[in-house]
């Protein structure tokens, strides 16, 4: 079957205007994969928040229970001790000025950025480079810190950040089409839970306006919230 066929049919299954339990969603999500590759899964969510306002940014770090399904590389900004404990914890990167300079020239073949409090001064004439990219270090997010250990190590086992978008949107990878569709569910239900507890104070009616999960290629499947089950 051809593939323009095949993301036809794909995107004719999902019934229109159904909102699917999250046990549906996972199982379907799969079904409508048409490409030969193992695609990401993604979520994405519409918070009832106006990021304009500093006091309804929703912003944080969670660590999925399944991971991700990808190999994180990991750099981290550390010097003496800090830099051992580092490439201890299984960090493929570790420097100082040296990888400032690499960057600066270019290069950017790693997904996370960890530094230590003391190396952000050196850090920080990067922001050009790594803001836009999301990979600036972030204390509220755990990726500035002294506990470069557990940083490292989170980092590697699946650890998600998210951030709201200008359009209250927050998107964030839940793990592939390979994964399988129970561990999909509790990586969904875990992102969630996480968003839940980073709501802002002053947000105000409907917090979870909507919810939604697809594939790379695949097209998105609305869910309904009230099937997410969270940590009381």
């Amino acid at each position: 079957m051809r593939q323009g066929k095949r993301r036809r049919l794909a995107h004719e299954k999902p019934e229109r205007g159904r909102r699917y339990t999250l046990e549906e969603a996972c199982l379907l999500v799969k079904e409508v994969s048409f490409t030969k590759f193992d695609e990401s899964v993604d979520l994405a969510v519409r918070l009832g928040v106006n990021p304009k306002h500093a006091d309804q940014m929703v912003r944080g770090a969670v660590v999925l229970p399944n991971g991700i399904g990808k190999v994180n590389r990991v750099l981290v900004f550390a010097k003496g001790e800090k830099a051992t404990e580092a490439e201890a914890a299984g960090a493929d990167f570790v420097g100082t000025d040296d990888l400032v300079a690499k960057i600066n020239d270019g290069w950017l073949d790693f997904d996370t950025v960890i530094a230590t409090p003391d190396m952000m001064g050196q850090v920080g004439r990067l922001g050009r480079v790594l803001g836009p990219r999301g990979l600036m270090p972030n204390p509220k997010v755990g990726t500035v810190t002294f506990d470069v250990t557990k940083a490292v190590s989170e980092a590697k086992a699946g650890k998600v950040e998210f951030r709201v978008e200008r359009a209250g949107i927050v998107h964030a990878p839940v793990g592939r089409v390979s994964f399988d569709d129970s561990k999909l569910a509790e990586n969904v239900a875990t992102l969630v839970d996480a968003l839940i507890k980073a709501k802002p104070a002053v947000a105000k009616g409907t917090y979870l306006k909507s919810i939604t999960l697809s594939s790379t290629m695949g097209p998105g499947l609305r869910i309904d919230p009230g099937t997410i089950t969270v940590e009381a």
